[in-house]
């Protein structure tokens, strides 16, 4: 005869009661693990493999063995294995094992952070739509195809003036590819702050406004290549120490000397001389002579005309054809076409290439600046007269040019004459003022 409630010990303790249904046929199990709360199931007999006395020991067991399975309800267990066969699958399509704590810990911290007014499937897709996955690229291949793009904005039809100027893209190579150099085999998204510094450190033997010029080139392609999604938003490349723009000093102009032009102009060849000469007599900057047709050069008599096309400023400019000038312009009067049609990258070769052979030493926009220089002690100071020529302002023509040299030295670099000119050409007139 079986009292009831049945109660189903171990080592002696009392760990489950069995319960009869009264007034219908059935049994229920109660059991209430060492921590949790007091849980029930219902079975239809008591005995059997099926029954309430064989589930009852089976928890009992559990319980005492500290078994954590005892405290899950029969819908729970359920759950749990549904659980784990999502995990699983979820391996098997991705290749990720992750842990069910881990899954649901980092559900419940983004359900938390996200709170009551967004989902985290909605959040996820947010997320996606905005955020672009950094594909690898090689430091080298992606530098030639920005450089690419570069070039491509230095042509335009005819008449329009192009978004940059060859000279510009030309220095632009010149600097990235020595920074892509240092770098070969390394994808882009893979560059460090570390690599930064180590490139700018190394080059010590430039002067700061050169290294700052290798920065903001470095900047610019680092920009570009977030934009193609090869470097991350989140880069930080531009934080290196070693980013940080350097300070210029003022640095005295250097310019030729009447000697040194007498020499480039007597051994150049007939396409470099006319750039040489148009640079040196009428202040021409060389990426604005190297846009020049010869019709730009005769067009306007005594003048060289600067159209805004062609002007590094935008800006329209007449330049007037000193003797000298026009002397050395000669030859060329019923040319036709453009002054320079190579490269700049030919015109920068041959060009060192006849300085170096001719041992003078290399000076940055040195023909140029000898214009000014020139220019400004030859009208007795006048800036703005030598700001109108050259294509600047008087403000800068004072500050860089002033007292540099003398009326003397000036009327020498004005006189520079091909070796069959004229000896009794007309000296420049003073401009008033």
């Amino acid at each position: 005869m079986i009292k009831w409630p049945k109660k189903v010990k171990r080592h002696g303790k009392v760990l489950a009661k069995i319960y009869r249904s009264e007034g219908r046929r059935g049994y229920r199990v109660c059991w209430q693990p060492v921590e949790g709360r007091r849980l029930m199931k219902s079975f239809a007999t008591y005995g059997g493999t099926k029954g309430a006395l064989q589930f009852a020991e089976a928890v009992v067991k559990e319980i005492a063995t500290g078994s954590d399975t005892a405290r899950l309800t029969p819908k729970q267990a359920r759950e749990a294995l549904s659980i784990f066969d999502a995990l699983d699958a979820f391996r098997r399509k991705t290749g990720r094992d992750i842990a069910p704590l881990q899954a649901v810990s980092e559900y419940l911290d983004a359900a938390r952070k996200l709170g009551e007014q967004h989902s985290l499937d909605a959040a996820v897709k947010g997320f996606l739509s905005n955020v672009a996955t950094v594909q690898r690229a090689d430091v080298s291949v992606a530098a030639e195809e920005f450089l690419a793009a570069c070039t491509a904005k230095t042509k335009a039809p005819d008449g329009k003036r192009p978004q940059l100027s060859k000279v510009y893209a030309y220095m632009t190579g010149h600097f990235l590819r020595r920074f892509t150099d240092t770098f070969k085999g390394y994808a882009v998204c893979d560059l460090t702050k570390d690599n930064i510094d180590q490139f700018l450190g190394s080059l010590s033997e430039l002067a700061p406004k050169t290294r700052n010029h290798y920065r903001s080139t470095i900047k610019m392609f680092l920009g570009w290549a977030v934009k193609k999604d090869y470097l991350a938003v989140t880069h930080r490349l531009f934080d290196a120490p070693a980013m940080k723009p350097e300070p210029l000093t003022s640095e005295d102009t250097d310019y030729y000397r009447p000697a040194e032009l007498r020499q480039l102009l007597d051994h150049a060849d007939d396409e470099l001389r006319p750039i040489i000469a148009l640079c040196a007599f009428a202040g021409l900057r060389l990426n604005e002579s190297l846009r020049l047709t010869w019709d730009d050069v005769f067009r306007r008599r005594g003048h060289v005309d600067i159209t805004s096309a062609k002007s590094k400023t935008r800006s329209r400019r007449l330049v007037e054809i000193v003797p000298a000038l026009a002397e050395w312009l000669r030859p060329w009067h019923q040319r036709t076409g453009p002054l320079w049609s190579q490269s700049v990258d030919r015109y920068m070769e041959r060009s060192v290439e006849l300085r170096e052979s001719l041992g003078i030493p290399s000076r940055r926009n040195g023909l140029r600046h000898a214009f000014c220089t020139y220019h400004y002690a030859l009208h007795k100071g006048n800036e703005h007269y030598t700001a109108q020529q050259a294509g600047n302002s008087p403000a800068m023509i004072h500050a860089h040019y002033k007292g540099l040299a003398t009326e003397e030295e000036a009327k020498e670099w004005f006189a520079v004459y091909p070796p069959d000119a004229a000896q009794n050409i007309v000296s420049l007139p003073l401009a008033a003022g």
